[in-house]
């Protein structure tokens, strides 16, 4: 009979070596426990689902940094725990994701808008919106990769000394 320990001992010995089923026998052996710890961790299934992929290959990549002082299952759990803090604390910093139905004009069925259209001809001159505006889309153009946000900060500068 084969104890915990020594599946253990032979998947961690597999995941070190790099053989290819190590990574299928690491789910299979654990995915379904870190599934659920990391869905009662984040409260949201798309967030845990990543936050596993995110552990497990996290697992794989630092296995030789496992030194035994612990069962290898905490280890794993420890780091899908990690992760799943992780993606909590980095969907707070992005603020609530809001559908495109609720942003998008509502239409009747003859195509005609239900709610009034608000007429902002007479504030285009308005200095406000404007600053607004630039605060929003430099906030956003902040969030983009450095490579694409840089690009872009060049774009606008060179279009307003045009």
């Amino acid at each position: 009979m084969t104890t915990r320990t020594d599946r253990d001992d032979s998947l961690v010995a597999a995941l070190r070596r790099d053989d290819p089923p190590a990574a299928e026998d690491l789910v299979a052996a654990y995915g379904d426990r870190a599934s659920r710890l990391a869905n009662r961790i984040t409260g949201n299934a798309q967030d845990a689902e990543e936050a596993v992929q995110d552990a497990f290959l996290s697992v794989i990549r630092r296995i030789d940094t496992f030194r035994g002082d612990s069962a290898f299952g905490s280890w794993v759990y420890r780091i899908v725990a990690n992760a799943a803090y992780q993606r909590c604390r980095s969907r707070r910093g992005r603020g609530a994701d809001v559908s495109l139905d609720k942003l998008l004009p509502v239409f009747d069925e003859h195509g005609r808008h239900v709610a009034p259209v608000a007429d902002w001809s007479m504030r285009v001159d308005d200095p406000a919106p404007q600053i607004d505006l630039r605060i929003m889309l430099s906030a956003a153009i902040d969030e983009l990769p450095s490579g694409i946000s840089l690009a872009l900060r060049q774009e606008i500068g060179s279009s307003r000394r045009a």
